[in-house]
Protein backbone atom coordinates (compact mmCIF):
# COMPACT_ATOMS: atom_id res chain seq x y z
CA UNK A 1 0.00 0.00 0.00
CA UNK A 2 1.58 3.12 -1.23
CA UNK A 3 1.85 6.08 1.51
CA UNK A 4 -0.54 9.24 1.23
CA UNK A 5 0.84 12.23 -0.38
CA UNK A 6 1.14 15.17 1.65
CA UNK A 7 -0.15 18.04 0.51
CA UNK A 8 1.50 20.61 2.38
CA UNK A 9 3.53 23.29 0.86
CA UNK A 10 6.71 24.82 1.24
CA UNK A 11 6.65 27.91 3.27
CA UNK A 12 9.87 29.78 4.15
CA UNK A 13 10.04 32.49 6.77
CA UNK A 14 9.31 33.79 10.10
CA UNK A 15 6.18 34.91 11.75
CA UNK A 16 6.57 36.81 14.56
CA UNK A 17 3.58 34.69 17.13
CA UNK A 18 2.28 36.44 19.82
CA UNK A 19 1.36 33.59 21.88
CA UNK A 20 -1.64 33.30 23.99
CA UNK A 21 -2.08 32.07 27.38
CA UNK A 22 -3.21 28.73 27.70
CA UNK A 23 -1.52 27.38 25.02
CA UNK A 24 1.96 25.47 24.93
CA UNK A 25 4.28 26.63 22.39
CA UNK A 26 4.24 23.21 20.34
CA UNK A 27 0.66 23.53 20.19
CA UNK A 28 1.17 27.42 18.87
CA UNK A 29 3.42 26.26 16.55
CA UNK A 30 0.85 23.21 15.34
CA UNK A 31 -1.75 26.02 14.50
CA UNK A 32 0.31 28.16 12.90
CA UNK A 33 1.66 24.94 10.35
CA UNK A 34 -1.87 24.57 9.69
CA UNK A 35 -3.03 27.71 9.04
CA UNK A 36 -0.17 28.07 6.48
CA UNK A 37 -0.19 24.63 5.39
CA UNK A 38 3.88 24.34 5.36
CA UNK A 39 5.95 20.78 5.53
CA UNK A 40 8.27 22.62 7.99
CA UNK A 41 7.92 24.35 11.23
CA UNK A 42 9.50 25.10 14.44
CA UNK A 43 10.06 27.85 17.03
CA UNK A 44 12.81 29.77 19.01
CA UNK A 45 12.47 29.87 22.83
CA UNK A 46 9.62 27.71 24.68
CA UNK A 47 6.91 29.61 26.09
CA UNK A 48 5.43 28.34 29.11
CA UNK A 49 1.62 27.80 28.46
CA UNK A 50 1.13 30.41 31.84
CA UNK A 51 2.80 32.92 29.61
CA UNK A 52 2.17 34.80 26.36
CA UNK A 53 3.94 36.97 24.02
CA UNK A 54 6.60 36.43 21.63
CA UNK A 55 7.01 33.01 20.13
CA UNK A 56 9.56 33.61 17.22
CA UNK A 57 8.21 30.75 14.43
CA UNK A 58 10.44 29.76 12.04
CA UNK A 59 8.93 27.71 8.40
CA UNK A 60 10.81 25.95 6.17
CA UNK A 61 14.69 27.24 5.36
CA UNK A 62 13.71 29.49 8.09
CA UNK A 63 14.49 26.75 10.68
CA UNK A 64 17.94 26.92 10.13
CA UNK A 65 18.61 30.32 11.59
CA UNK A 66 16.86 29.51 14.99
CA UNK A 67 20.01 28.98 17.15
CA UNK A 68 21.24 32.59 15.80
CA UNK A 69 17.50 34.17 17.57
CA UNK A 70 17.65 31.34 20.31
CA UNK A 71 20.62 33.00 21.63
CA UNK A 72 19.78 36.61 21.63
CA UNK A 73 18.62 38.91 24.07
CA UNK A 74 15.14 38.35 25.70
CA UNK A 75 12.97 40.74 27.59
CA UNK A 76 9.73 39.95 29.99
CA UNK A 77 7.16 41.91 31.91
CA UNK A 78 6.46 39.93 35.23
CA UNK A 79 4.51 39.89 38.42
CA UNK A 80 5.44 38.07 41.24
CA UNK A 81 2.87 36.99 43.97
CA UNK A 82 4.10 37.80 47.47
CA UNK A 83 3.75 35.00 50.99
CA UNK A 84 3.68 31.49 48.39
CA UNK A 85 6.24 30.02 46.70
CA UNK A 86 4.96 26.93 44.36
CA UNK A 87 6.42 23.63 43.55
CA UNK A 88 6.52 25.24 39.94
CA UNK A 89 7.17 28.80 40.67
CA UNK A 90 4.34 30.18 39.35
CA UNK A 91 0.35 30.27 40.04
CA UNK A 92 0.28 26.69 38.19
CA UNK A 93 1.96 24.90 40.89
CA UNK A 94 1.45 23.90 44.32
CA UNK A 95 1.70 25.52 47.14
CA UNK A 96 5.15 24.61 49.37
CA UNK A 97 5.72 27.71 51.43
CA UNK A 98 3.79 30.22 52.80
CA UNK A 99 4.72 33.87 55.13
CA UNK A 100 2.32 36.45 56.51
CA UNK A 101 5.28 38.94 55.40
CA UNK A 102 5.11 41.12 52.57
CA UNK A 103 8.05 43.44 51.75
CA UNK A 104 8.20 47.23 51.22
CA UNK A 105 9.42 49.02 47.71
CA UNK A 106 12.47 49.92 49.13
CA UNK A 107 13.79 46.63 50.05
CA UNK A 108 12.49 45.49 46.67
CA UNK A 109 14.47 48.37 45.35
CA UNK A 110 17.84 47.83 46.92
CA UNK A 111 17.87 44.08 46.79
CA UNK A 112 17.44 44.24 42.61
CA UNK A 113 20.79 44.87 41.89
CA UNK A 114 22.43 41.45 43.54
CA UNK A 115 20.17 40.04 40.21
CA UNK A 116 21.82 42.32 37.77
CA UNK A 117 24.91 41.30 35.21
CA UNK A 118 26.50 37.66 35.10
CA UNK A 119 24.71 35.51 38.37
CA UNK A 120 24.56 32.01 39.29
CA UNK A 121 20.53 30.84 38.57
CA UNK A 122 19.64 27.30 39.86
CA UNK A 123 16.80 26.07 37.00
CA UNK A 124 13.44 25.83 38.43
CA UNK A 125 12.47 22.18 39.17
CA UNK A 126 9.65 22.31 36.74
CA UNK A 127 12.19 22.75 33.94
CA UNK A 128 12.99 21.74 30.36
CA UNK A 129 16.39 20.76 31.21
CA UNK A 130 17.84 17.23 30.27
CA UNK A 131 18.87 15.25 33.32
CA UNK A 132 20.14 11.82 32.12
CA UNK A 133 17.94 12.08 29.06
CA UNK A 134 14.68 13.02 30.73
CA UNK A 135 13.26 16.58 31.06
CA UNK A 136 13.47 17.98 34.64
CA UNK A 137 9.47 18.34 34.40
CA UNK A 138 8.76 15.25 33.60
CA UNK A 139 10.64 13.73 36.79
CA UNK A 140 8.85 16.20 38.70
CA UNK A 141 5.79 15.25 37.99
CA UNK A 142 6.36 11.83 39.08
CA UNK A 143 7.21 13.17 42.50
CA UNK A 144 11.07 13.10 42.60
CA UNK A 145 13.10 15.54 43.81
CA UNK A 146 15.55 17.45 40.71
CA UNK A 147 19.14 17.82 41.34
CA UNK A 148 19.46 20.63 39.14
CA UNK A 149 23.17 23.01 39.47
CA UNK A 150 23.21 26.32 39.18
CA UNK A 151 24.56 27.99 36.24
CA UNK A 152 25.61 31.38 34.79
CA UNK A 153 23.23 33.43 33.31
CA UNK A 154 23.31 37.33 32.05
CA UNK A 155 20.46 39.76 33.35
CA UNK A 156 20.88 43.10 31.74
CA UNK A 157 18.63 44.92 33.62
CA UNK A 158 15.65 44.00 36.21
CA UNK A 159 13.50 47.14 36.84
CA UNK A 160 10.52 47.34 39.82
CA UNK A 161 7.62 49.51 37.62
CA UNK A 162 4.96 48.61 39.85
CA UNK A 163 4.06 47.67 43.59
CA UNK A 164 1.07 47.26 46.05
CA UNK A 165 1.28 45.47 49.14
CA UNK A 166 0.78 41.68 48.07
CA UNK A 167 2.58 41.70 44.17
CA UNK A 168 5.24 43.39 42.36
CA UNK A 169 5.48 43.68 38.26
CA UNK A 170 9.01 44.00 37.15
CA UNK A 171 10.46 44.33 33.73
CA UNK A 172 13.86 42.22 32.45
CA UNK A 173 16.29 41.90 29.83
CA UNK A 174 18.54 38.73 29.71
CA UNK A 175 20.65 36.58 27.74
CA UNK A 176 19.81 33.23 27.39
CA UNK A 177 18.74 30.57 29.53
CA UNK A 178 17.46 32.65 32.59
CA UNK A 179 14.37 31.80 33.94
CA UNK A 180 12.24 34.56 35.42
CA UNK A 181 10.14 31.79 37.71
CA UNK A 182 13.85 31.39 39.12
CA UNK A 183 14.27 35.05 39.69
CA UNK A 184 10.62 35.51 41.22
CA UNK A 185 11.50 32.25 43.67
CA UNK A 186 15.27 33.71 44.88
CA UNK A 187 13.75 37.36 45.32
CA UNK A 188 11.05 35.82 47.21
CA UNK A 189 13.60 33.85 49.83
CA UNK A 190 15.62 36.72 50.45
CA UNK A 191 12.89 38.71 50.73
CA UNK A 192 11.76 36.07 53.53
CA UNK A 193 8.21 36.79 52.31
CA UNK A 194 8.06 34.09 49.56
CA UNK A 195 6.85 34.26 45.80
CA UNK A 196 6.04 32.76 42.62
CA UNK A 197 4.79 34.37 39.42
CA UNK A 198 1.39 34.95 38.42
CA UNK A 199 1.70 37.00 35.28
CA UNK A 200 4.42 36.76 32.21
CA UNK A 201 4.94 38.55 28.76
CA UNK A 202 7.82 38.25 26.91
CA UNK A 203 8.24 40.84 24.79
CA UNK A 204 11.52 40.75 22.89
CA UNK A 205 13.34 37.58 21.43
CA UNK A 206 16.20 38.28 19.41
CA UNK A 207 15.69 40.48 16.42
CA UNK A 208 11.68 40.27 17.30
CA UNK A 209 9.86 42.65 19.34
CA UNK A 210 6.37 42.62 21.01
CA UNK A 211 4.85 45.15 18.23
CA UNK A 212 6.18 43.12 15.59
CA UNK A 213 3.71 40.37 16.81
CA UNK A 214 0.58 38.80 15.36
CA UNK A 215 -2.32 37.25 17.11
CA UNK A 216 -3.51 34.09 16.09
CA UNK A 217 -6.70 35.73 15.40
CA UNK A 218 -5.51 38.34 12.76
CA UNK A 219 -3.19 35.27 11.16
CA UNK A 220 -6.15 32.62 11.17
CA UNK A 221 -9.57 34.85 10.63
CA UNK A 222 -8.47 38.18 9.80
CA UNK A 223 -6.32 37.45 6.73
CA UNK A 224 -3.17 38.66 7.95
CA UNK A 225 -0.94 35.26 7.03
CA UNK A 226 0.38 37.02 4.40
CA UNK A 227 1.58 40.32 5.94
CA UNK A 228 2.84 38.02 9.07
CA UNK A 229 4.89 36.15 7.40
CA UNK A 230 8.88 37.54 7.23
CA UNK A 231 11.30 36.85 5.17
CA UNK A 232 14.14 34.20 6.62
CA UNK A 233 16.72 36.87 6.52
CA UNK A 234 14.64 38.00 9.44
CA UNK A 235 16.43 35.45 11.69
CA UNK A 236 19.72 36.81 10.99
CA UNK A 237 18.99 40.29 11.60
CA UNK A 238 21.52 40.49 14.08
CA UNK A 239 24.30 39.13 12.23
CA UNK A 240 26.59 41.18 9.41
CA UNK A 241 25.62 40.82 6.35
CA UNK A 242 28.27 40.18 3.52
CA UNK A 243 26.49 40.44 0.32
CA UNK A 244 28.35 39.04 -2.73
CA UNK A 245 27.83 38.23 -5.98
CA UNK A 246 26.47 35.01 -8.55
CA UNK A 247 29.50 33.00 -8.93
CA UNK A 248 30.72 33.65 -5.63
CA UNK A 249 27.19 32.40 -3.87
CA UNK A 250 27.84 29.60 -6.17
CA UNK A 251 30.74 28.29 -4.55
CA UNK A 252 29.26 28.72 -0.88
CA UNK A 253 26.20 27.09 -1.90
CA UNK A 254 28.36 24.10 -2.92
CA UNK A 255 29.90 24.02 0.27
CA UNK A 256 33.19 25.97 -0.76
CA UNK A 257 35.40 28.25 1.16
CA UNK A 258 35.43 32.41 -0.70
CA UNK A 259 38.11 34.61 0.69
CA UNK A 260 36.04 37.83 1.45
CA UNK A 261 37.93 41.05 0.04
CA UNK A 262 37.31 44.56 0.11
CA UNK A 263 37.38 47.60 2.48
CA UNK A 264 34.39 46.55 4.73
CA UNK A 265 34.88 42.54 4.60
CA UNK A 266 35.09 41.31 7.90
CA UNK A 267 37.80 40.11 9.33
CA UNK A 268 36.49 37.59 11.86
CA UNK A 269 33.23 36.47 13.32
CA UNK A 270 30.10 34.63 12.50
CA UNK A 271 28.10 36.57 9.46
CA UNK A 272 26.02 35.15 6.88
CA UNK A 273 26.24 36.01 3.02
CA UNK A 274 23.32 37.26 0.87
CA UNK A 275 22.38 38.21 -3.37
CA UNK A 276 20.22 39.72 -4.63
CA UNK A 277 19.06 40.72 -0.97
CA UNK A 278 18.84 36.47 -0.80
CA UNK A 279 20.56 34.75 2.31
CA UNK A 280 22.72 32.36 0.85
CA UNK A 281 24.34 30.72 3.46
CA UNK A 282 26.25 31.64 6.96
CA UNK A 283 29.38 30.41 8.83
CA UNK A 284 32.55 31.45 10.78
CA UNK A 285 35.50 33.99 9.13
CA UNK A 286 38.81 32.45 9.91
CA UNK A 287 42.04 35.04 8.01
CA UNK A 288 39.59 36.52 5.84
CA UNK A 289 37.71 32.97 4.58
CA UNK A 290 34.10 32.81 5.19
CA UNK A 291 33.51 28.88 5.57
CA UNK A 292 29.58 27.80 5.14
CA UNK A 293 28.35 26.28 8.33
CA UNK A 294 24.54 26.04 6.24
CA UNK A 295 23.61 26.72 3.21
CA UNK A 296 20.01 27.95 2.32
CA UNK A 297 18.25 26.63 -0.91
CA UNK A 298 16.37 30.13 -2.03
CA UNK A 299 15.83 31.41 -5.27
CA UNK A 300 18.15 33.98 -6.13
Amino acid sequence: MSKKRSDRVVVDGWVALDKPVGLTSTQAVSRLKRIYNAQKAGHAGTLDPLASGILPVAFGEATKTVPFVQDGEKAYRFTVLWGVETDTDDSDGRATRESAARPERAAIEALLPQFVGEIMQTPPQFSAIKIAGERAYDIAREGELVDLKPRAVKIRSLTLIDASRDDATFVMECGKGAYVRALARDLGRILGCFGHVTALRRTRVGPFLEEDAYTLDEIENQNMAAEALLSVEAGLAELPCVVVDRDTAARLRRGGSVILRGRDAPHEGVVYAACGGVPVAFGEIVQGALAPARVFNLPF
